[in-house]
């Protein structure tokens, strides 16, 4: 049997295992998921908390009043319903990594802001923006893909309207001792596969005309998407929550 590992390498500094220590442990196994196309979703991996399976509203709540979702379900997909509210998930989470699957309207309607608007927000404060910039200038700070208010995105990947688009974000919570800030937060954010924002460190949680300010959250929270009067489209919708090395 081949040897795995060494026992008598140099430790690694900051750790307490060693150079290619046998006695560090296995990453655990995922099977992976499949891409998506414009027809079909991809499959999630197979340790991937989903949110949103293209079949039922159930595990999502409206933000006005705590009950059932006003958004409707159709083609695999939900939609926004304008005036609704926004929904947000019953699961709540902190760091992880999220895929998120949006199309915008394939009638254009509106222009800037008024243009295909929606967004993700991370535990329900921190909003990563949804909007059609097609060929549909806006502030930068307000692009698609912008951490909304604070940092444009590095390219405009936007899709023609109708088609699907793709956010893959890794999300990393702040953390608070107490009232203190002892970490902020950091996004990254692909969207179509490229990289709009590289472990961006994050000033707050998200303000409309106003700087971002933390302050004091729990550490885990609700998923919310936006309803701000667009017939925006998600699908796909799945979590994985971030572990450390040589964790199972």
């Amino acid at each position: 049997m081949a040897q795995i590992g060494y026992t008598d390498t140099p430790f690694i500094q900051g750790s307490t295992y060693r150079v290619h220590d046998a006695a560090r442990p296995q990453p655990r196994v995922v099977t992976p998921g499949t891409f998506s196309t414009q027809t079909r979703p991809g499959l999630p991996p197979s340790d991937a908390v989903v949110l949103f399976d293209g079949a039922s509203l159930d595990g999502w709540l409206s933000c006005k009043d705590g009950g059932p979702a006003g958004w409707k379900v159709g083609g695999g997909c939900m939609q926004v319903v304008p005036g609704t509210g926004s929904i947000r998930t019953r699961a709540e989470f902190g760091s992880c990594q999220l895929h998120v699957e949006f199309a915008e309207p394939k009638v254009v309607k509106g222009e800037s802001q008024g243009r295909g608007n929606s967004g993700v927000f991370l535990m329900r404060r921190y909003e990563v923006q949804v909007l059609d910039c097609y060929q549909n200038p806006t502030y930068s700070d307000g692009t698609t893909g912008a951490i909304y208010g604070q940092f444009p995105p590095l390219v405009n990947a936007c899709r023609q309207p109708g088609e699907w688009s793709c956010y893959d974000i890794v999300w990393e919570a702040p953390v608070f001792d107490g009232d203190r800030l002892a970490k902020p937060a950091f996004l990254t954010v692909m969207l179509n596969g490229l990289i709009l924002h590289n472990r961006q460190e994050l000033l707050g949680p998200t303000q409309h005309r106003a700087l971002a300010k933390y302050e004091p959250h729990p550490a885990r929270d609700a998923l919310e998407l936006q309803d701000h009067g667009d017939l925006v489209r998600f699908r796909n919708i799945w979590y994985r929550p971030l572990t450390a090395y040589d964790q199972a």
